[in-house]
């Protein structure tokens, strides 16, 4: 009888964290050891004890596993992280465990604005996360310093409630404004508090608590930052909100965090790299909710979607619809709550509608999803109903319908006044391309004027 394979922690380094994710991805297809093995000729031992870091890999060889797991370059892009590490002197390859021992100091001066107490040497696990996460709590420090606050000698539950108060409360804003203006200043502050508090002695048990509250505060965040087009400290905060997750082992916040780094890059224009990120959200699908996995089956889609690939698109949003089918109220975190019927119309909608504009194919589809969605969304999620209807209106005229486009339109700018996106100035801009060919009738006249004098002065 085949004996269980052996846990591993990819706490202990670089590597091992390679390993982990190998034997992950490993999994996910459905192959042994040694079927691996045979895809990149090495023998079973061998990846094995490259699963267990007890072998070394290299980057031809990581290149090799990614191409047989079909892994999107996730491992090639790992295994640079694993020799930027052992570059930087930031991998510790030891067998041993690292122990969590925090030797304090004074902090340097005026680093805080005052005098408390921070860990001079973290274990170097947390030394690794903070060098590589750490960036997103520093990019934002010189611009309101004051805000920092006073930390706690040692952290303490209250603390971390109020992280996870902070998170949801901005996520609220968030989804009724949009992420420019106040909504993001407002929470810059907290999240440099909440992020400080990582250099801050922890107790144990409350160390898995404290980095999943940072990594949901750092996920809307970027979320925020996605939608005001801050897209590098956008990308920063998804990072760090990831390297939350995977510190604290928090599947469900990995997946959150998965989903907005694979629609920043499929709206940026790199649905390759958008489909590599919800791919490895979904690695341990057995470990997410059916929330979770429609959420990114929904980022699937939208990558294939900007790709052209229309089969793929629509076998994504299969996926996702039978994901959300077999959704349990109370299975979820909070931060899913967002994620219901409207959204997950909404999101398979916008993937829809970029499949709708290729040559020869129907936009019934696509705006069936965006009318159940502009219908569904509550006031709490007005941007997401106003991004829906702006497609919703864009895609009726392309169908020839100007006249409906521009009720439903109407509807979408009267929402959007109150809203500061520049994802939905970016989805106006492509309705009024897309009304300039019906601009003789009065009724998209006044509609182009509207769009030029209030929505793009």
């Amino acid at each position: 009888m085949p004996q269980p394979e052996r846990s591993l922690d990819d706490t202990v380094s670089m590597r091992a964290w390679f390993g982990v994710e190998l034997r992950n991805w490993r999994k996910a297809r459905g192959l042994s050891t040694a079927a691996l093995g045979r895809k990149v000729q090495l023998s079973k031992t061998s990846v094995e004890r490259i699963e267990k870091a007890e072998r070394s890999c290299n980057a031809k060889l990581a290149a090799a596993f990614d191409d047989a797991l079909q892994a999107g370059g996730a491992l090639r892009r790992l295994w640079r992280r694993v020799e930027d590490g052992a570059n930087s002197g930031n991998d510790a390859d030891s067998t041993a465990k690292i122990e969590r021992v925090h030797r304090i100091a004074p902090a340097p001066p005026g680093r805080l604005g005052n005098d408390q107490s921070l860990p001079l040497e973290p274990p170097v696990e947390r030394r690794a996360f903070l060098a590589a996460g750490g960036v997103a709590a520093t990019s934002f420090s010189d611009l309101v310093p004051h805000l920092t606050g006073d930390l706690p000698k040692s952290v303490r539950p209250q603390d971390i409630a109020q992280i996870r108060v902070a998170a949801r409360d901005h996520a609220s804003w968030d989804n009724r404004f949009g992420g420019g203006g106040l909504v993001r200043a407002r929470a810059i502050g907290q999240l440099m508090w909440a992020t400080n508090l990582l250099h801050v002695t922890c107790p144990p048990k409350l160390e898995p608590e404290l980095f999943s509250a940072v990594g949901a505060l750092a996920s809307v965040m970027g979320a925020s930052a996605f939608d005001a087009y801050e897209h590098d400290h956008a990308a920063q905060l998804f990072d760090l909100s990831v390297q939350c997750a995977e510190h604290s082992d928090n599947w469900h916040l990995r997946a959150r965090a998965l989903n907005w780094r694979s629609r920043q890059a499929t709206w940026r224009g790199a649905p390759d790299s958008g489909l590599t990120y919800a791919e490895m959200g979904l690695v341990r699908a057995d470990r997410l909710t059916s929330r979770e996995k429609a959420m990114l089956h929904g980022a699937r889609a939208r990558a294939f979607a900007q790709m052209g690939d229309r089969q793929a698109t629509l076998a994504a949003i299969g996926s996702g619809d039978d994901a959300f089918a077999n959704t349990r109220d109370g299975e979820d975190a909070e931060w899913m709550a967002y994620y219901d019927y409207a959204q997950h119309h909404g999101d398979t909608g916008h993937a829809a509608f970029d499949i709708a504009l290729l040559p020869g194919q129907s936009p019934d589809f696509a705006a069936t999803r965006l009318r159940i969605a502009t219908r569904h969304h509550t006031d709490a999620y007005v941007r997401s109903r106003s991004l829906s209807g702006t497609k919703l209106a864009t895609l009726t005229m392309h169908r020839g319908d100007p006249q409906e486009a521009v009720l439903i339109a109407h509807r979408a700018l009267d929402e959007m006044g109150q809203l500061r996106s520049q994802r939905a100035i970016t989805d106006v801009r492509a309705l009024a391309t897309a009304s300039a060919k019906y601009a003789v009738r009065p009724e998209v006249a006044g509609l182009r004027e509207r769009i030029r004098t209030t929505v793009l002065p």
